[in-house]
């Protein structure tokens, strides 16, 4: 099949690009085949996020949104951000130490990506875009030139062995003047482009977090709901296992609540688990109160991209473009990424456009011309710095130099601060020995405010069919016991948050078991692996979670 555009991901950034490709063509009264595809089974499937959203792209792409529907009624009204001290003390942090880039107005919207993503999609197929869910990008297809022309979906109906069974369908090759990537945070394709085309050459490598999300159903009555506030905090438990990272509690439409731990991925105690801290950290009374006599009805994880400018990649290359988290355009001093992977689409579709109409296209689109000149190349400039410093310093020392960054420095001299921080070490690499590690103790979940991974799973809506290829891949599979059980004791065991990788003992020899149905498709294998030894590649469309309001 053969289109002008073909997009690889349906979340904000994807459809924002194919909303805007229609949008100029239309204008230019011209016409455009253009295609999205989607590995979950519906689009919003596998969206998962916070989210406090910023309509800043949303008004820009669809300026009468609020006319024609769109979920986003939601306004913040209330703004705290929180340091956990101990499991049961907290400090409210003032205005004046709270970076400004954290802070919420009411033109900010706690809502749900997922049916956000939905509603897009609505709006694309109105203007005569092809959207596909349940169809999986597996490879990518190049010229004679090199260049990148399309992608072939994966195929369907394949047994464990690799064995066609009788319902299976090949995969179709979607072939395109330019092909977008807009998989996601470490998209497997995505992975495949910089190695190719040396896209983070002279960057600082992606820096990536796990974050955990649970909505919650409360009854009307409970005391502490009030819709549209928003509580940030960081401190307890993470700073127990000298780790970073951040929480959140967002008051929903319909008596709902969302509540997530973000644990940063370059932590360096093997024994920790990023589930289990989540868990935890719902006993806090700052956060258990706002839970009581609810009922969790969802619950996801997923990896987030989240180095800010310096690890941003070159996003374009001949054929194509990579875009939103698949790029790593989250930005991080806000704690939102929806709008800025809008834009980032959005860009990607003026700049294909320019070379779609030119009388002599050049098969590398220039986006890097038209991100210069936006507002979210300004908005990722003014906080590169967020991420770096609380890696490099922790906290509360590398929260304060935010402060100082985002706040005071511009009031002073009226510019963004001009120094630099590195953070150059790959999250996979901080990793210490066991025996350098000191032990962590869980508590066993009570099954009112935290819960075992199973049930957690179970609330993902995740599925795959069972019989089917493997698509996690252990590259060298004796690095597993001749290297990683006994200098870390298997760290797959405690950061996959879905219980995929289990050591187990089968006629006195262990082994490490893959439970590949449970698969939530974080990615965060594939990050965290000490040796770079899992890879993650798409199941079958339409396989992994099913979210909803997510």
């Amino acid at each position: 099949m053969e289109f002008d555009v073909v997009i690889v991901g349906a979340g904000p950034a994807g459809l924002s690009a194919a909303i805007r490709l229609a949008q100029l063509a239309e204008q230019q009264h011209t016409t455009l085949t253009i295609c999205v595809i989607e590995k979950g089974a519906e689009i919003g499937a596998h969206i998962l996020s916070g989210a406090v959203f910023e309509t800043r792209a949303l008004d820009e792409l669809i300026p009468d949104w609020q006319q024609l529907g769109a979920p986003v009624n939601n306004p913040v009204t209330e703004d705290q951000f929180l340091y956990l001290t101990t499991l049961y003390n907290h400090i409210k942090i003032p205005d004046f130490l709270t970076p400004s880039c954290l802070k919420n107005s009411e033109n900010n919207h706690a809502i749900s990506l997922g049916n956000l993503c939905r509603w897009l999609a609505q709006q694309a197929e109105q203007s005569g875009i092809e959207v596909f869910p349940g169809f999986a990008a597996s490879s990518i297809l190049y010229d004679a030139e090199g260049a990148v022309c399309g992608v072939c979906t994966s195929d369907m109906g394949l047994d464990k062995q690799g064995n066609k069974k009788a319902n299976f369908e090949p995969g179709i090759e979607l072939k395109a003047k330019y092909t977008v990537f807009a998989e996601g945070a470490r998209g497997n394709l995505g992975n495949e482009l910089f190695s190719r085309f040396k896209l983070d050459a002279d960057r600082q490598p992606q820096h990536y977090a796990l974050g955990f999300k649970e909505i919650w159903q409360l009854p009307a009555t409970q005391a502490y709901y009030s819709a549209g506030t928003v509580i940030h905090g960081v401190g307890w438990p993470l700073h127990l296992s000298d780790t970073t990272g951040g929480s959140f509690v967002y008051h929903l439409e319909n008596n709902q609540i969302a509540v997530g731990l973000i644990v940063d991925l370059n932590y360096a105690n093997p024994n920790l688990s990023p589930f289990d801290e989540f868990q935890r950290f719902k006993h806090h009374p700052a956060i258990s109160r706002y839970l009581e006599f609810g009922e969790r009805i969802a619950f996801g994880a997923r990896a987030i991209a989240k180095g800010g400018l310096r690890s941003l990649p070159k996003q374009q290359f001949p054929g194509g473009l990579l875009i939103g988290c698949d790029a790593g355009t989250l930005n991080m001093g806000k704690i939102k990424g929806s709008h800025t992977a809008m834009k980032s689409g959005m860009l990607a579709a003026e700049s294909i456009f320019e070379q779609l109409c030119a009388v002599t296209p050049d098969k590398e689109a220039d986006y890097q011309f038209h991100f210069e000149k936006s507002w979210l190349f300004d908005e990722l400039q003014q906080t590169r710095n967020f991420g770096a410093n609380l890696h490099r310093f922790g906290e509360p020392l590398g929260g304060l130099l935010n402060t100082v960054e985002q706040n005071w420095w511009p009031k002073l001299f009226r510019r963004p601060v001009p120094w630099d921080v590195t953070d150059i070490r790959e999250d996979r690499d901080s990793l210490v020995y066991k025996e350098h590690a000191k032990p962590i103790c869980y508590p066993k979940p009570d099954g009112e405010i935290s819960f075992d991974k199973p049930s957690s799973v179970y609330l993902s809506g995740t599925q795959h069919e069972e019989d089917q290829p493997c698509h996690l891949h252990i590259l060298y599979p004796n690095l597993v016991l001749e290297s990683h059980l006994p200098d870390y004791d298997e760290p797959s065991q405690r950061y996959c948050p879905a219980g995929v990788y289990e050591i187990v003992e089968l006629e006195g020899k262990k082994q490490l078991q893959i439970n590949a149905a449970n698969c939530l498709h974080c990615k965060t294998c594939d990050i965290k692996d000490p040796s770079a030894n899992i890879k993650w590649t798409p199941p079958e469309g339409g396989g992994g979670p099913n979210y909803r309001e997510m």
